[in-house]
């Protein structure tokens, strides 16, 4: 597409020779060394997901504090909670179940609590782990106070009541809380069947199968839970990730344009792209073979990751080409972050000692309120790929800049003069 310029802003950096092509004026940078390479502090790795259950713990997926899973675990909890209540309501009507007298207002008044429990996830629509936890051990709470309640407790209130928060422990908490929640369950089974056996063997039997049981499912639904959240975790790596490079990849290019459009609108800064494509990189598949091809592109991948800065969002697009998407002030930093790069890469050595060089292209953009953030992200890259060619017809390791202002209206004397129309400004 071609782009008729009427405003270039040239890099101050280094010397510049503009240069006309058919996308427009292009500054050319001159790529010697200007200043030293300085390496981020913070390394970038291509936003890999920790492991979700390592040592301390890490929300996963299934957490009910990550993102909008949060609210379906208040739902889930509020279902759980009402339908307890309800179900346990039903014994309030049934003779000879309950024990007559101030037992009967306890069991009613339990039963309420249970359901009013419900409305604050209704309400707030989301749960931290920690009231997670106090729903939990309210519920063995409750089953204590059934017991208390009920006239036979083996036959009415046997500890399959536990079930509910043993699973909900499970499911929606972390190793610590399930640890505890297993602990308790045994205290809980224990006090709820002393008084129903005179033998202590007996007793101890009762409550180890008891106990055993729920505690066995719990740990098979934890396990079970876990499973699940690597399988996301593997499928969300699939959709988001270069396997062979591990840095991000077009689908999550697309993903991250509206959050730094905003953030550009917000805080008045330039959305920056810059594309880095390798020089000759089809001569080392020719030479030495696709396996130091693809070491090349790793190392490559690993050397920008510690290069750019923690919000900038590095992704590679497809064959030798890497874009590099971010905010700036000005463009002069756009220039001295993409002179980093250019030298992260040309410092960059195999194992076997292969080596290449990239040739650096940015575009610049002021994001304004109308924008389609991803239609302006390709328009944006595809300035920042026109720029690299530029680079690479220079003579390949170095930078080009290619950035056009966003046109201002024009005032009525300029708009009655002939000439290409406002719209044709990019």
């Amino acid at each position: 597409m071609c782009h008729h310029l009427s405003i270039v802003e040239p890099v101050p950096l280094g010397r510049d020779q503009p240069l006309a092509g058919s996308y427009g004026p292009v500054t050319m940078r001159n790529t010697g060394p200007t200043r030293p390479f300085v390496r981020h502090p913070v390394a970038v790795t291509g936003g890999r997901e920790p492991e979700f259950d390592g040592e301390p713990y890490v929300a996963g997926p299934l957490d009910p504090t990550r993102g909008p899973g949060h609210r379906v675990a208040a739902f889930t909890l509020a279902v759980l909670l009402v339908l307890g209540g309800l179900m346990g309501s039903i014994n309030l009507f049934v003779d000879d179940v309950l024990r007559d007298g101030p037992h009967r207002w306890l069991y009613a008044a339990t039963m309420a609590v249970c359901v009013l429990a419900a409305v604050p996830l209704v309400i707030f629509r989301r749960v931290t782990r920690g009231p997670t936890l106090a729903l939990v051990l309210l519920g063995d709470l409750i089953y204590l106070v059934v017991v208390f309640c009920i006239d036979d407790p083996v036959r009415y209130a046997t500890p399959l009541m536990l079930l509910f928060p043993s699973f909900v422990a499970a499911w929606f908490l972390g190793r610590v809380e399930l640890a505890v929640n297993m602990v308790v369950t045994v205290l809980v089974c224990l006090v709820a069947l002393w008084p129903s056996y005179n033998s202590g063997v007996a007793l101890a039997v009762q409550v180890g199968v008891s106990a055993g049981m729920l505690n066995g499912g719990a740990l098979g639904v934890f396990l079970l839970r876990r499973r699940i959240e690597r399988l996301l975790v593997a499928t969300r790596a699939l959709t988001l990730l270069d396997p062979l490079t591990g840095l991000y990849n077009r689908r999550h290019l697309v993903a991250q344009a509206p959050r730094l459009w905003r953030q550009a609108r917000r805080e008045g800064t330039r959305v920056a792209a810059m594309v880095l494509d390798l020089d000759h990189f089809k001569r080392v598949n020719d030479a030495h073979g696709h396996a130091a091809g693809d070491a090349v592109l790793r190392a490559v991948a690993a050397s920008l990751s510690a290069s750019v800065r923690p919000t900038d969002v590095l992704a590679r697009t497809g064959g030798e080409e890497i874009v590099v998407l971010g905010l700036v002030g000005d463009p002069d930093e756009a220039a001295r972050l993409a002179e980093r790069l250019r030298t992260a890469v040309s410092s960059t050595r195999t194992a076997d000692g292969h080596a290449v060089t990239a040739s650096v292209g940015i575009a610049l953009t002021r994001p304004s309120d109308t924008d389609d953030a991803a239609d302006e992200l390709w328009r944006l890259i595809d300035r920042a790929d026109a720029a690299m060619y530029e680079a690479k017809q220079q003579g390949r390791d170095r930078v080009a800049s290619l950035w056009v202002p966003r046109a201002r209206t024009p005032m009525a004397a300029e708009a009655s003069r002939p000439g290409p129309a406002a719209g044709d400004l990019a």
